[in-house]
């Protein structure tokens, strides 16, 4: 087995047409905020980052939390919630619900994430988990699944005080998780709606100010000042933007989100079934086998990067038989020579044994078994009826 390193350069030789890198683009923007962070939310790795670990105030970005556990918790969003009285009145904004008003869970979810409403958030916690503690647990639990390291909730709408906080970092990656939730991302993204007899306006301006915006939240008290997670998507790259503690968050934003689409352009190096090189078979009537990459290897690079891809676990040759899909070996990606993404390498095609070559290889009479598929002695005796006689 051999290990086959390729940089760039070899990369452009191997396959059809050269790597498009990025083109030179402006520094990164300063930006008013106190924390932030820029990330693209396929690969993790993060574009632009501020005092990314510090604990802050996040507000109302706190409700992208609730929305995502409400969302994994129940199934069927036109479930009817009834609402409790001790889930009405509930300072702040609010959808003003009323006590034995029947909603539907969608319901909720819209009036939580474009509206806002910190009633809202206490009734999703209420129904999925009979009481707002324990749901609370069940988001500082997924805060703790998705690494958010420097987070910790006390309530599911951000009215918290000091003990309520995460870092613009953690909200970047609880962004990420809710793109991957197709009822938050879809409910995040829409700019008006009307359900359930009540009219809704999603209160983040980018949705209309930056044509690629999909999303998130907003948020603003007192104490954590105005806090916004932001998304958008271009040519299949999704970014997620975080700001906390910022007096200009839409200038700020739109900024962040075009730097890291101009700067860090998702480039893929490896296609999904690319063949890579042809291996030798022995013990069969194919002589080689192509070896192709099973997944896509995808990565937002800069023009600095240092690219090469290292091909491990290949064998010189293989002994028939090769069944396609197989795994061959493996391939992985290297940016200024840390690993961030592989895939595996399976074969291209199946090639049996050459069970008749082998079997000539031994005896005339291993090559009539081949041929028959017989192991008789009767093989070698001609039928009475052979040559017949008058």
């Amino acid at each position: 087995m051999r290990k086959l390193i390729l940089t760039i350069g070899g990369l452009c030789a191997l396959f059809a047409g050269a790597i498009p890198l990025p083109c030179p683009a402006a520094e990164a923007p300063a930006v008013s905020a106190a924390s932030a962070v820029l990330l693209d939310a396929d690969s993790g790795r993060v574009l632009f980052a501020k005092d990314a670990d510090t604990p802050r105030a996040i507000a109302s970005t706190t409700k992208l939390m609730t929305a995502l556990v409400a969302s994994e918790y129940l199934d069927d969003l036109r479930q009817e919630v009834t609402i409790r009285k001790e889930w009405t009145g509930i300072e702040g904004t609010s959808l003003y619900l009323e006590p034995g008003e029947q909603i539907t869970v969608e319901t909720l979810l819209y009036g939580l994430l474009l509206q806002s409403g910190n009633d809202a958030a206490v009734a999703l916690a209420g129904c999925c988990a009979g009481d707002v503690e324990t749901f609370v647990d069940w988001m500082n639990q997924r805060a703790a699944d998705l690494g958010m390291t420097n987070t910790h909730f006390t309530d599911p709408n951000g009215l918290g005080g000091e003990d309520h906080y995460a870092s613009a970092l953690d909200m970047a990656k609880l962004g990420a998780a809710c793109l991957d939730d197709p009822v938050v991302s879809r409910i995040a993204a829409t700019r008006t709606i009307h359900i359930g007899g009540r009219s809704f306006t999603n209160h983040n301006k980018l949705l209309w100010q930056v044509p690629d915006c999909t999303g998130l939240k907003t948020g603003y008290t007192r104490q954590a000042g105005r806090t916004l997670v932001s998304s958008a998507e271009r040519n299949g790259q999704r970014l997620v933007c975080v700001t906390l503690n910022d007096g200009d968050d839409w200038r700020d934003h739109t900024a962040l989100l075009e730097y890291g689409f101009s700067r860090f352009p998702r480039q893929t190096l490896v296609t999904e079934g690319q063949a890579f090189r042809r291996v030798p078979v022995t013990g069969s009537l194919l002589h080689d086998m192509p070896v192709v990459a099973k997944d896509e290897l995808s990565w937002p690079l800069k023009e600095t990067d240092q690219v090469r891809l290292e091909v491990s676990a290949l064998p010189d040759r293989v002994e028939a038989p090769v069944s396609k899909g197989e795994i061959a070996g493996g391939v992985r990606l290297l940016v200024n020579e840390k690993p961030v993404t592989e895939t595996y390498l399976v074969w291209g095609g199946s090639a049996g044994k050459d069970v008749l070559g082998e079997a000539a290889k031994r005896s005339p009479l291993d090559l009539l078994r081949a041929l028959t598929g017989r192991d008789s002695p009767a093989l070698l005796t001609a039928p009475s009826n052979l040559f017949p006689t008058e």
